[in-house]
């Protein structure tokens, strides 16, 4: 039952489109066909040198107004007016798409515009009617009054949509390159360094949710928390003080509505247009699945470790020993961390290792490596320990 009634349904549109193709195909060729011995008589006159005299062009009248001069161009202005039916079709549908495609905020919007619009446009059309000038002109400039103005609203309603009570809380559609950032990031630190840097661009923005959530945990009675607070609060401060960074001004698009902070940064992206900067791995996934973006400063990190490829030979200094027996652990210069099979006899020192495996995890990078058989490392004052090779035999 539904596929026949989604198959009438599609009949009756085809029906109705022919429909219209036909009645333009009409006017087409009743336009045409009355116009053709006017047209026709005009070519002839143009084109005919010497100028043809008044008798040779009320004879050509004659010959082109018969049906079978007429019956021609009655057909080419039936195929022109079918052309101009399928476009204004056409054009119908794209509108109908995009309508349907508009958010209900911006049809409300539209309609309230062009009402306004068309009463602007009472005073502007009075005016042109007390006009002195022809019915044809007064009529164009109806038009074109009225069509202008109703324009004019509909910018000046677009312009200030964002503030109408209907839009509240919606998402924009585009993205604005606003940068949020997160709690866990201002605590971080690094974000200080990215910006001065200009690796991060674009209006910076702290939410007052995520100002309270600092303030909350710079208040906490845990030490360790107090701590972290704190420091978050010291990097806004001077962020502040040497770059453009909004505080609170666009909280109104994600009111509180229980649901958490990042939940509510979240709303708030999507309302705002905006790039979310944090390190919270949760979050990133959550906004992520909301076609959010996110920045990431620990994928920053990441992607400028140095790239270390398998049986590739290392210095490393050795700091610890691994979980596994015999194993060592050290750390390159970027943090990422190293172990060495049969490397606990060389805790605290400096040798040479083979890599033999890097695995990437969703952390960073696992570096497998081995003390080179050939190399027999530096100790700490930096006392060579390369074995002696004998001198060939002459």
């Amino acid at each position: 039952m539904a596929i026949q009634r989604r198959l009438s349904a599609w009949n009756a549109r085809q029906y109705g489109r022919m429909g219209i193709v036909l009645v333009f195909a009409a006017i087409g060729a009743a336009w045409l066909g009355v116009a053709s011995s006017g047209l026709l008589t005009w070519l002839f006159t143009v084109l005919s040198r010497p100028s043809p005299k008044p008798q040779e062009i009320l004879t050509f009248r004659q010959v082109v107004q018969a049906p079978l001069a007429v019956i021609p161009l009655a057909l080419i202005g039936a195929l022109l007016g079918a052309l101009c039916g399928n476009l204004f079709l056409e054009l119908i549908d794209r509108l109908v798409q995009k309508w349907d495609r508009m958010h209900r905020g911006d049809k409300v919007t539209m309609v309230l515009a062009v009402f306004l619009g068309i009463i602007a446009s009472i005073i502007p059309v009075l005016l042109v009617q007390y006009l002195n000038a022809d019915a044809v002109y007064k009529l164009f400039g109806t038009l074109v009054v009225t069509i202008g103005v109703i324009v004019m609203a509909v910018y000046v309603m677009q312009s200030i949509a964002e503030y109408l009570p209907w839009n509240r809380g919606r998402p924009t559609g585009r993205r604005t390159g606003i940068k949020l950032l997160d709690t866990n990031v201002i605590i971080d630190g690094r974000i200080y360094d990215v910006v001065r840097c200009g690796f991060l661009d674009g209006q910076i923005y702290v939410p007052g949710f995520v100002l309270d959530e600092l303030q909350h945990i710079a208040d906490s009675h845990d030490s360790l928390r107090r701590q972290r607070g704190r420091r978050g609060l010291d990097v806004l401060r001077h962020m502040q003080g040497d770059f453009e960074m909004e505080v609170r001004i666009h909280d109104k698009y994600a009111p509180e509505l229980g649901d958490g902070v990042d939940a509510r940064l979240v709303r708030l992206a999507k309302a705002m247009g905006a790039d979310i900067v944090t390190n919270d791995f949760n979050l990133n996934r959550v906004a992520t699945l909301q076609d959010v973006k996110v920045l990431s400063l620990n994928d920053l990190a990441l992607a400028l470790r140095s790239n270390v490829m398998p049986q590739e030979a290392l210095t490393l200094a050795i700091s610890r020993e691994g979980n596994q027996v015999g194993q060592g652990v050290g750390y390159l210069e970027d943090g990422t961390m190293v172990v060495v099979e049969n490397g606990r006899s060389h805790i605290g020192e400096t040798v040479e290792v083979l890599v033999t495996q890097v695995i990437q995890t969703e952390r960073g990078k696992m570096i497998f490596a081995e003390v080179d058989s050939s190399e027999g490392g530096h100790d700490g004052n930096g006392d060579s320990r390369k074995p002696v090779k004998p001198k060939p035999k002459h």
